[in-house]
């Protein structure tokens, strides 16, 4: 392996940071024309229901460049057609993807059709249940857009994994690209309709790539992303199985767009031959449990020295560091957790705990307070509630 080109744990750190756009000054005034940059970096924002702090999909672009307007994402993702640049699917888990990656995600729709993707649950219900389903998409199709609450009313305790039948017909609707989400309201439900009710005709008339052809894309698309990446880091940004993955892997080595490294305790790593390697990293960020940089754990722990898990299921007695924990990057490292709640009514963002990482420089601490200020003021809240102790 003499031939393979050597990368320090630190030149990999900062490849992966470049490559999801930290390291770079972040714009005065924040545009829609930001956010798409991000999107094409990181490739696609993660969903989550939780909203202690502020939804999670929001989270990623503050990260990247400041303090955005968040309308500007919503009407990127949920707005008139003609506005609209990214669509909701199951991409990562349940994510905003930008409107180029939806023919690349068609061979998991039909997939999902075949009752062969999604959870076993999802596989059988599209087995047993098709007929039923249907029903639910000719509802929609001649009133227009519904959510599971327009059918029939919440049975048992509501949230956001309650399954009645009319929900599961909708939910695999959707794995299986009958339907998308038209938009979102009250708490956040999930409104249906038809595809292309929603998306542009521009998107919808794209031709479907072969599937090998779709894996090869996607391959390179989550390689541009992460810069440097093993096998199994790469096929998991968009959770492709692992033969097609790995043909993609190979058909993209041999044509010299991912080409192979080392990397001290990796095993398999690649690095897109367009990515960045720069000398220093100079950044600072609260990023979501859920931002690219630190979903795959094992990774984060790799690059970082940083073990971060998320306790939101963890019975409170039993955590470590707090219910809602953001990693703080500075420079090009993780130094912090910082368990933090949105106090709405009365305007406070509170910082519950804050636990530095033994090595952690000085100056991190003022570089922290004044991240989470700009958090408080992109947020609309008037004030920092900082922990006891915290001088």
């Amino acid at each position: 392996m003499d031939h393979l080109d050597r990368i320090s744990m630190a030149e990999a750190r900062r490849i992966a940071l470049a490559a999801q756009g930290f390291g770079v000054a972040r714009p005065a005034n924040p545009s829609s024309a930001n956010l798409r940059r991000v999107l094409d970096r990181v490739q696609l924002h993660q969903i989550d229901s939780v909203n202690v702090l502020v939804r999670a999909h929001y989270l990623p672009a503050f990260s990247r460049v400041g303090a955005y307007d968040r309308d500007l994402l919503d009407r990127l993702a949920w707005g008139p057609k003609r506005q609209r640049k990214l669509f909701e699917y199951w991409a990562h888990e349940a994510s905003l993807v930008p409107f180029e990656v939806q023919p690349l995600l068609r061979w998991r729709m039909a997939q999902a059709d075949r009752g062969e993707a999604g959870w076993t649950s999802m596989r059988r219900f599209a087995r047993e249940h098709r007929a039923e389903a249907m029903a639910v998409l000719q509802r929609i199709r001649e009133e227009g857009p519904l959510s599971v609450s327009d059918f029939e009313a919440h049975k048992g305790r509501p949230g956001w994994w309650e399954w009645s039948g009319t929900k599961r017909a909708l939910e695999w609707l959707f794995w299986a690209g009958h339907l998308t989400t038209a938009t979102r309201r009250g708490n956040f439900q999930r409104v249906y309709d038809l595809p292309e009710r929603v998306l542009p005709a521009s998107v919808l008339d794209q031709p479907t790539p072969s599937e090998a052809d779709a894996h090869r894309a996607l391959i390179e698309r989550a390689a541009r992303a992460h810069g440097i990446a093993t096998d199994r880091e790469l096929r998991d940004y968009f959770r492709q199985p692992p033969g097609p993955a790995q043909e993609a892997i190979s058909s993209l080595a041999e044509d010299g767009v991912l080409l192979p490294v080392s990397v001290p305790g990796w095993r398999h790593a690649w690095l897109h031959r367009e990515a960045r390697r720069p000398r220093r990293i100079n950044a600072t960020a609260l990023l979501a449990p859920f931002d690219p940089l630190v979903w795959e754990r094992d990774r984060a722990e790799r690059l970082f020295g940083f073990r971060y898990r998320i306790e939101i299921y963890v019975p409170a007695d039993k955590r470590q560091y707090g219910y809602y924990v953001l990693p703080f990057l500075f420079g090009d490292n993780l130094v912090a957790r910082v368990d933090l709640k949105a106090d709405r009514p009365n305007a406070r963002l509170l910082v519950q705990a804050v636990h530095f990482e033994a090595d952690a420089p000085d100056e991190s601490r003022e570089a922290l307070l004044e991240e989470l200020e700009r958090m408080a003021a992109w947020l609309g809240l008037e004030e920092v509630s900082l922990p006891s102790g915290w001088s």
